[in-house]
């Protein structure tokens, strides 16, 4: 072979190594990027070229479908039942606009593509099925959906109910909502609904039970009588406490005002029933910041790591302010953030004699022949405040619901605790406030099959804690009865 020639096949060589080099690279170490890139088309239309597996409630019940999309290169488009009563559940998922919450997280299931789906798959390759998504069952119940999601009809506002044995979450309401079937697919139609909703200035698309903060307002004092029991500041909840009127903020000249009479020395018990903001205020300062802290963190605040599994925002109690923002923070109010679902949390390890369950919404998930792919085991996440203690907070908040702000949730024959909030925001708290209620129903041997969080925005309420019982209670009553008639 003369030179020329060997220098064409060298190079011809080198070419062919080039593109040998250049495909395993594509093949082997891009595969995943490429194949997840969002301007990959093929991904999506495989992700809906099959009927995707169904989300599904308590009693079997599915709150999703597929239905065949006409005109499209995508042959299935999501459907839902009640879409605005579930989307803070299911979230969406749609051919142009994505997926969130659990239709985003437990797409490998639903859409059948889950390793742990890979024997299902291969029986269908030889018996010619057609491959089929698994399915996602929640622990969600449909009567105490609807009764919350019916009760706050137009307000805006959210809903969290927990199983405070399990942490089981029994609702997940936000309101106003939206339907996510009306831009499910790719159409013009789905394309002008999605625009619509992304600015509407509603929010329609947040999810206000785990992905909104708010003040808390008196509902946190429960937090500050747990931290003052547990850290001995008192032992008596019945006792007189120190607390003078006015109660002047330490460090300052700025007196706490009370939206209720008889809080001077008022007992620990007779300030929750009539929400003293002084000798809340007192306690917390008595207690101090860094206890404070550590009290709500066991409660779940200032934890960015809470997945249910759709993750929820971190609630906050400040871990640097001074003494006079620990003291207003002890009410609620100052730097002190918090989603429904944490308050939910809070009155579940309450209700739960002290123990706090992690809170979960998905149950199983199940292979389409219905196998059980993965079973959820409660978990405990933390323990709060003793039994003991907690029963002495039982014992304040049924004071609250019998005899205190929060009578509008008392039910029939039921032993009901509670505690209303007024949460005061804006600029020098210029702004309405928001209405809070959180509760517990008791069963007769003891135990709590549901605990709730209640936040109402904006309302027409006063400015007195009473609000949170004239707004915020019904909602509650009506998902703990929902609840509780399923008991029966």
């Amino acid at each position: 072979m003369n030179k020329p020639l060997r220098r064409i096949s060298l190079f011809c060589g080198l070419l062919v190594l080039a593109l040998l080099i250049r495909t395993n690279w594509l093949q082997y170490v891009q595969a995943e990027e490429l194949s997840t890139r969002k301007e990959n088309r093929r991904v999506q239309i495989a992700q809906y070229a099959t009927e995707r597996g169904n989300i599904i409630v308590q009693g079997g019940q599915p709150i999703t479908g597929s239905a065949v999309t006409a005109g499209s290169d995508y042959k299935y488009k999501r459907t839902y039942v009640d879409g605005p009563l579930w989307a803070p559940v299911t979230g969406y998922a749609s051919q142009a606009f994505g997926s969130t919450q659990l239709e985003s997280l437990e797409d490998g299931i639903l859409t059948g593509n889950d390793d742990r789906l890979f024997f299902d798959r291969t029986i269908g390759m030889f018996t010619g099925e057609k491959k089929r998504g698994g399915n996602v069952i929640t622990t969600l119940n449909p009567a105490a959906q609807k009764a919350a999601f019916d009760q706050l009809g137009t307000k805006k506002g959210a809903v969290a109910a927990i199983d405070p044995r399990t942490g089981a979450i029994l609702a997940l309401v936000s309101t106003p909502s939206y339907d996510p079937s009306t831009f499910a697919g790719n159409s013009k139609a789905d394309e002008k609904a999605w625009v619509e909703l992304k600015d509407s200035e509603d929010k329609k698309l947040v999810n206000r039970a785990l992905r909104e903060t708010y003040p808390p307002g008196s509902t946190f004092k429960v937090v500050t009588a747990a931290a003052a029991l547990e850290n001995g500041v008192v032992s008596d909840i019945n006792a007189p406490t120190d607390t003078p009127e006015p109660y002047i903020l330490p460090g300052t000249k700025t007196p706490m005002v009370n939206h209720a009479t008889g809080c001077e020395k008022a007992s620990l018990n007779d300030a929750l029933k009539v929400s003293c903001n002084s000798v809340f205020a007192n306690l917390g300062d008595k207690v101090g910041r860094d206890k404070m802290v550590e009290t709500a963190q066991k409660f779940g605040f200032n934890n960015d790591k809470i997945d249910t599994p759709v993750r929820a925002f971190a609630s906050v109690y400040d871990k640097t302010m001074g003494r006079d923002g620990n003291a207003q923070s002890s009410i609620g109010q100052f730097n002190t953030a918090a989603t429904p679902l944490q308050m939910a949390m809070v009155t579940a390890a309450i209700a739960n004699d002290g123990k706090l369950m992690k809170p979960y919404m998905v149950d199983q998930l199940t292979a389409p022949g219905l196998d059980t792919i993965e079973k959820h085991e409660p978990s405990e996440m933390s323990k709060p405040l003793s039994a003991a203690n907690a029963q002495k907070v039982q014992q304040m908040m049924v004071n609250v619901v019998e005899n205190g702000t929060g009578t509008k949730a008392q039910i029939k024959g039921v032993k009901v605790g509670g505690k209303t909030g007024t949460a005061q925001h804006g600029e020098k708290n210029a702004k309405r406030p928001y209405a809070w209620f959180i509760s517990y129903a008791e069963l007769p041997d003891g135990s709590s099959p549901v605990a709730v969080a209640v936040v109402i925005e904006d309302s027409a309420a006063d400015r007195e804690d009473i609000s949170g019982g004239g707004l915020a209670a019904p909602v509650a009553k009506a998902v703990m009865e929902a609840v509780l008639k399923n008991k029966g």
